[in-house]
């Protein structure tokens, strides 16, 4: 049978910590309070100082400067002399001055007016034929011109009762009657008109048989 032996702590050891313990904490709180009533008492007799802090207004920066750039001076370019060039040049030859005499001036000649011509008679107005020339006599015909259909307009200028000019305006066939009606006109008996000079027209038609 096994024996255990028991530890039995000795009293007062226990009742010596604890006196140490609580004087410990006794001279703590006596320094803790005897300091901290000091501080209250200079705290409370301190003055009270108020101040004004003024709002901090943030500067605006400057605005940089860019200084211009340099200004490089190029120093220039060496003077470089141009080659003598020497050209032999030919000697004058000798001019001869001719005296030549002065033309005297023309004689002013005026201009003479132009001369504007008297403006041309206008053209005496076609009359009819039957009106100017009562008595007409017709075309004969040649074998070669009967049986063939054309026409003939001609122009009459009449002075003194007669026909003194023919002009063929148009002709159908080209120039086949033209010699009859020519013919024919030149024998018209027509009214007197003293100085005065008339004109008249007329249309000869032939038809093929």
């Amino acid at each position: 049978m096994s024996t255990y032996a028991t530890y039995q702590p000795d009293p007062s050891r226990n009742i010596v910590g604890i006196a140490v313990v609580a004087l410990f904490h006794v001279l703590v709180i006596y320094a803790l309070v005897s300091g901290l009533a000091r501080k209250v008492v200079d705290v409370v007799r301190a003055p009270i100082e108020t101040k004004v802090i003024e709002e901090v207004k943030d500067t605006p920066k400057p605005k940089e400067v860019i200084p211009p750039p340099p200004v490089l001076d190029t120093p220039p370019p060496p003077f470089v002399p141009p080659p003598e060039v020497v050209i032999a040049t030919a000697p004058p030859a000798a001019t001869i001055a001719v005296a030549t005499p002065t033309p005297p001036p023309e004689p002013f000649t005026p201009t003479p007016a132009p001369v504007v011509a008297p403006p041309a008679p206008p053209k005496p107005a076609p009359v009819s034929i039957s009106v100017a020339c009562p008595t007409r006599a017709l075309p004969k015909l040649s074998a070669r011109q009967e049986g063939v259909a054309g026409s003939v307009r001609a122009r009459l200028t009449i002075k003194d009762g007669k026909v003194v000019n023919v002009d063929i305006l148009s002709s159908t066939p080209k120039g086949l009657f033209d010699a009859s009606v020519r013919t024919a006109i030149l024998q018209y008996g027509c009214q007197s008109t003293g100085d005065q000079t008339v004109v008249a027209e007329q249309t000869f038609t032939f038809a093929a048989e």
